[in-house]
């Protein structure tokens, strides 16, 4: 063939692929605002709340976190951020409140995909124990655990892709403790638009929850690492944040920085005698 009309020939397929690619985002991404569409199914939730409506009252959960979306837990150094992650995934996986308070989760029967980035084999063993050590009925063909330290960026990001779309059926939450550890430089804006997209499009594909914990610097009320933490506050649903407790050194207190939907009440935590964290019932305030 002529090199002219094998040029037409290859810059005519690749249009045709790039109509095809744009007829199936217009049907797959189009929203008819006529059409009614249910508020996504909660996948952990704090307290109630009273919704009054012309068809009656309903006493509906208050989302940390639903599916299909993404939440952002940041705390600055020393405020117990995995004693925490592990309350969440114990809640999660037992269905039970032994320690969490008005804390719930919500499971069918998805599975929970835990990723350590930041800590060694020895500390995320504990870890990883821990909600077992909360409550010993866990199943734990459920609850999937890796430490990928050791393992560059670009194939931490591949190897999670990989596990959830290749080793379990329904990933239903996704715990991703040190996200920044999918990039090579938090300020690089492609780099962390497209690790943004990727958990967007995880959470979408797999109608999962993706929690994504990321640090934060004292004193500050933003999220910390560059791009990456600027990208992921403006796509997440609920933004979670972890700060040292006023009247307790030993507490911890929770706020939902932002939230999408309601914002649950703001809780504390302390971490017990047996060293596992528990949701405290009251503020203890000594002026009262």
């Amino acid at each position: 063939m002529h090199p002219f009309f094998l040029y037409l020939y290859q810059m005519t397929e690749k249009q045709t692929e790039h109509n095809m690619l744009m007829e199936f985002i217009e049907e797959d991404c189009f929203i008819n605002a006529k059409d009614k569409i249910e508020y996504p199914p909660v996948a952990l939730s704090f307290g109630e709340k009273l919704i009054k409506s012309s068809k009656g009252d309903s006493l509906l959960p208050i989302p940390i976190g639903t599916y299909g979306n993404l939440s952002v837990v940041t705390a600055p150094p020393k405020t117990k951020k995995t004693f925490f992650i592990s309350l969440l995934a114990s809640v999660y996986l037992s269905g039970n409140n032994i320690y969490g308070g008005d804390l719930k989760g919500h499971r069918a029967n998805g599975h929970l995909v835990h990723i350590d980035t930041e800590q060694g084999a020895w500390h995320c063993r504990n870890v990883f124990k821990r909600p077992y050590d909360m409550d010993s009925t866990i199943d734990s063909d459920k609850y999937h655990t890796f430490g990928l330290r050791t393992i560059n960026h670009k194939t931490r990001l591949e190897f999670i892709e990989y596990y959830l779309s290749q080793k379990i059926d329904s990933p239903s939450l996704v715990i991703i403790d040190g996200i920044a550890d999918l990039v090579s430089n938090t300020n690089d804006l492609t780099e962390c638009s497209m690790v943004t997209q990727k958990l967007m499009e995880w959470s979408a594909k797999y109608k999962c929850h993706i929690i994504n914990v990321i640090h934060q610097s004292y004193g500050s009320q933003k999220l910390g690492t560059g791009h990456l933490g600027s990208f992921l506050e403006k796509k997440a649903e609920t933004v979670i944040s972890l700060e040292a407790n006023t009247v307790n050194k030993n507490w911890v207190t929770v706020k939902c920085g932002r939230s999408r939907g309601y914002a649950f009440e703001t809780f504390s935590f302390e971490v017990n005698e047996k060293g596992l964290p528990t949701i405290v019932n009251d503020l203890y305030d000594p002026l009262k």
